[in-house]
């Protein structure tokens, strides 16, 4: 197959071309193409109009659009762009370039965090979002998108992935970061579960289902739950629990002081977790997680030298 992966040089983009080159024509696509890989990647803007010219000469059948802004950049306006605005220009372009399958990692940050979330979250359930986070939202306004492609132009296949928190040997983002502090941060009355899937897990699953052919709407996480308690207790480490007005008010004076990353609105993001139900994924994908949610946790916390304990 020829197949285009958006957002290329990211973490997931570059392990998934690496693992389709063999066997496959690869074209990565990326506004930062830094440093060396497997395959060629080509700087390149996912809202640039000439993409769908792109496509056309390498005559690419399938794309995997990766390309996103996971951590906010201060400016919502350029982050909207890029990933609700660029989508719609992949998702145009697609259709000029007559590709045939396009593969899409939203995420179960869509559903959003919300006080009457179920215990478990399907894929039939609504798409709620957060307006007061900027991921959570254009996820929501990405998979609307994708839902109106899907009914006008059915000729386009779409997969689309809702991945849960990935975890690997060497992942390092916002909520990683979490789980390196010497203590963890609770919210009175509320266990903030988790559930992880493995990096590996994750590029597998792209490369099948782009080399298959595979269609729907999948949430994307290994069997199980850890709740911040249970990752503590297996860390070894201690649990810092506060009620949610405390949390809240100590967050508002320590942004802006440079003393945490995390803002007010992120006690919603510990509060309110979506939780994943991936029984359909077991039921329909034709593919499982090697890993578990703690399987998957644990290796992680094992390869950055956080230790483990039953």
């Amino acid at each position: 197959m020829r197949i285009a992966i958006t957002g290329a040089a990211g973490y997931i983009g570059r392990q998934l071309g690496e693992r389709l080159v063999a066997d496959h024509e690869v074209m990565g696509l990326d506004v930062y193409p830094n440093g060396t890989a497997g395959f060629p990647i080509r700087p390149f803007d996912v809202r640039d109009p000439s993409l769908a010219l792109v496509l056309t000469e390498a005559r690419i059948e399938a794309v995997v659009h990766l390309a996103a802004v996971l951590e906010p950049s201060g400016n919502r306006t350029r982050d909207h762009d890029i990933d609700v605005n660029g989508t719609r220009n992949v998702l145009e372009a697609c259709l000029a370039a007559g590709v045939r399958h396009l593969t899409v990692t939203s995420s179960g940050a869509a559903y959003g965090y919300h006080a009457d979330n179920p215990t478990w979250l399907t894929e039939d359930h609504p798409l709620r979002g957060n307006p007061e986070f900027s991921y959570a939202d254009h996820k929501r306004q990405v998979e609307h998108l994708l839902a109106e492609f899907r009914t006008g132009h059915p000729a386009l296949e779409q997969l689309v992935f809702r991945v849960g928190t990935v975890v690997g040997a060497t992942t390092r983002n916002q909520i990683t970061a979490l789980f390196h502090k010497p203590r963890l941060l609770a919210v009175h009355g509320h266990a903030s579960p988790f559930v992880f899937i493995w990096d590996q897990d994750l590029v597998e699953a792209l490369a099948v289902g782009v080399t298959h052919r595979r269609t729907g709407i999948f949430n994307l996480v290994g069997s199980g739950v850890l709740s911040v308690p249970a990752i503590a207790h297996h860390l070894g480490k201690p649990v810092l629990t506060l009620p949610a007005w405390l949390l809240r008010g100590a967050l508002a004076l320590a942004k802006p002081l440079g003393l945490s990353r995390y803002g007010p609105e992120q006690v919603r993001f510990l509060q309110y977790r979506p939780v994943l139900s991936n029984a359909k994924l077991l039921s329909e994908f034709g593919w499982q997680p090697a890993k578990s949610s703690q399987e998957a946790f644990r290796y992680f916390a094992e390869s950055q030298g956080l230790g483990w304990r039953e």
